[in-house]
């Protein structure tokens, strides 16, 4: 499901200005796809703001969701790698994000369990960082 989610949904870029704008270029293709509103977006940034970081799975590795009356029409996730990292809240870095949509509390339960294996394998966790293209991230994750 992870392969399934991600395949077309990846982007790379060098840099962005700040955490808002990672969470907004990593929200994109859901935006474009219909998946998610962009009061989805907001809600995703307003709760870094109220919660702070807890969107942060791993060092380096973020995972951008909100809930899914913010704006989410169906399940779906992102990836966004940066080479340099973006700053969140309390100068934490990130270069990796997975964004996440559902739409209802329980229909992305698979797709994060798929993500939780990637992320436990500290060798694949490595890879993560070092990945330039969908393919190269796409032969990490596991059927």
């Amino acid at each position: 499901m992870l392969k399934e989610q991600l395949t077309g949904n990846t982007k790379f870029v060098e840099t962005v200005g700040s955490w808002q704008e990672a969470i907004r270029l990593g929200a994109k293709p859901l935006l474009a796809q219909g998946i998610i509103e962009e009061a989805y977006i907001d809600a995703m940034i307003q709760n870094v703001l109220d919660n702070g970081n807890y969107i942060i799975l791993l060092p380096q590795v973020a995972m951008p969701h909100a809930r899914p009356e913010a704006g989410s029409n169906g399940i779906g996730m992102t990836f966004l790698h940066l080479d340099q990292p973006v700053l969140f809240p309390g100068d934490e870095p990130v270069k990796v994000l997975f964004t996440l949509s559902s739409d209802s509390p329980d229909g992305h339960l698979e797709l994060i369990a798929n993500l939780g294996e990637l992320l436990s394998d500290e060798k694949l966790y490595q890879k993560l960082f070092e990945v330039e293209t969908e393919q190269a991230l796409l032969d990490l994750v596991k059927e």
